[in-house]
């Protein structure tokens, strides 16, 4: 079977119109999706987390990042600082048809903060767009907590002994003083001044020596008068 001529142009012109839509939609996405920072990718569609964006690490909280703008007024957003174990492997910005993404360390994008200007991809106008909202991928490090020491025991204190001996001064005598046993001396002028006599003793009753010198002989006499009633009764 024979194709015409007149059907032959028609699918030529199919083709053809075919072929220049996809490239007008290519160069639209292409327009829409371009930027003015060399340090950027611009890439088209929205994405919300690093996961989607194809990004290594997790998504960083704005509490560990020291910032300003980045707002829905904002065209751009600078990142000052970053918080204690906060390593930053991309930054995602998103704007109008599409979003930026900047890798620290690439492309003239500094290791470490301050990013300062990070904006969106320009619009279909060829104008910056307003930044609809953005993120940080990467990762954060906690500090690995010390470890509790274990309590340490009660320390007593004890009381030493003293090493010498309490010393007082008051000591009992260790020797007694042995009594007197000298008498005193006889009073050789004899008692009362008399120059003979008994020695004075210091006992001055003499009466009671005769006394019992008296009862003495009275008991004599008694053992010899029983003696001699005896001998008259044998």
């Amino acid at each position: 079977m024979q194709i015409k001529p007149r059907r032959r142009v028609r699918s030529a012109v199919t083709v053809v119109a075919l072929a220049t839509a996809a490239l007008l939609g290519t160069a639209g996405t292409a327009l829409a999706c371009h930027t003015d920072d060399p340090r950027a990718i611009p890439t088209p569609k929205n994405v919300s987390t690093c996961e989607k964006a194809k990004l290594p690490g997790t998504e960083i909280s704005t509490k560990d990042l020291t910032f300003t703008g980045g707002t829905e007024k904002d065209k751009y957003l600078n990142i000052t600082a970053v918080g204690e174990g906060v390593t930053v492997t991309a930054i995602v910005v998103k704007g109008g048809d599409g979003y930026n993404i900047y890798e620290p360390g690439k492309r003239g994008l500094a290791e470490t903060p301050p990013w300062e200007k990070l904006r969106s991809p320009m619009n279909g106008g060829g104008k910056q767009a307003d930044i609809s909202h953005w993120f940080a991928c990467g990762e954060k490090k906690t500090k690995p907590s010390e470890p509790t020491k274990p309590s340490e025991p009660t320390k007593t204190s004890t009381v030493k002994p003293p090493t010498t001996a309490p010393t007082t001064t008051d000591k009992p005598s260790q020797t007694s003083e042995a009594p007197s046993t000298t008498a005193p001396a006889p009073n050789v002028g004899g008692n009362g001044g008399n120059g003979g006599g008994l020695a004075d003793t210091g006992f001055d009753n003499a009466w009671l020596l005769w006394a019992g010198g008296l009862l003495v002989l009275a008991g004599a006499g008694v053992l010899v008068l029983l003696r001699v009633r005896r001998g008259k009764a044998n």
